[in-house]
Formats: C-alpha cells, sequence, structure tokens
C-alpha cells in the first residue's frame, strides 16, 4: 500500500521555526520526485518546494526561497522540510505529494498547485501566530 504520511507541524510564533517529515512507503522513493504544497483556508494550493530524491536537485517558490530547505533522506525514505524565519502567511496545511515523472515536470506540476502528482499525504497544520 502506497502512503505518504506528514508529520511536524503545530504552533509557531513568528520567526520561529519548524521541522516537516514526509514518511514513504509502498513505492521505489528513489524513482520519485517528492513536492511539499500548502493550502491555506479559503485559497488554492501552492507549491512551496520539490526534490529530486534521486540527485538532490531543489526548487522552492519564491515565498519560501531562502527561509526553507528541503532535503531527503533516501535510507529513511523520508523528505524534510525545514522551515526558518516563519510567518503568520505560512499558516496552512502542508501535503507532501510523490511524482513519477521526470523532475523537471514535477517542478512544472509543482507551480501549478500538484496537478498531476501521483500519491498524497492527508496533510499537517502548520500555525504561525504574530
Amino acid at each position: 500500500e502506497v502512503q505518504l504520511v506528514e508529520s511536524g507541524g503545530g504552533l509557531v510564533q513568528a520567526g520561529g521555526s519548524l521541522r516537516l517529515s514526509c514518511a514513504a512507503s509502498g513505492f521505489t522513493f528513489d524513482d520519485y520526485a517528492i513536492g511539499w504544497f500548502r493550502q491555506a483556508p479559503g485559497k488554492e494550493r501552492e507549491g512551496v518546494s520539490c526534490i529530486s530524491t534521486s540527485d538532490g536537485r531543489t526548487y522552492y517558490a519564491d515565498s519560501v526561497e531562502g527561509r526553507f530547505t528541503i532535503s531527503s533522506d533516501n535510507a529513511k525514505n523520508t523528505v524534510y522540510l525545514q522551515m526558518n524565519s516563519l510567518k503568520p502567511e505560512d499558516t496552512a496545511v502542508y501535503y507532501c505529494a510523490a511524482d513519477r515523472r521526470p523532475y523537471t515536470i514535477a517542478v512544472v506540476s509543482t507551480t501549478q498547485g500538484g496537478y498531476g502528482m501521483d500519491y498524497w499525504g492527508k496533510g499537517t497544520l502548520v500555525t504561525v501566530s504574530s
């Protein structure tokens, strides 16, 4: 059974940090790109970051560039999203998703809110207080 399980969300003050985890199972991890997405209440889903688990290439949305860092531990089939200097506007449910297509296509998908990604987790809530 394919699973993506996010964890690490919570309540943090503005300026603080959180590290999200996305644990994958049921598929060949390093054949997939993994993306992080977020959706705030009343807003469309937004692509945040993406990583090629095979070679470590990364992509970041402008809104998080320089504050968030995506990484992959292939031995643990887990992708992390280190979030620093958090802002109230980062408040959202964060999801990870896996894409079997080439990394460049996965990046395009990430910029389009994850259209066509193969598998999705159920999300973890991040709340940043001002």
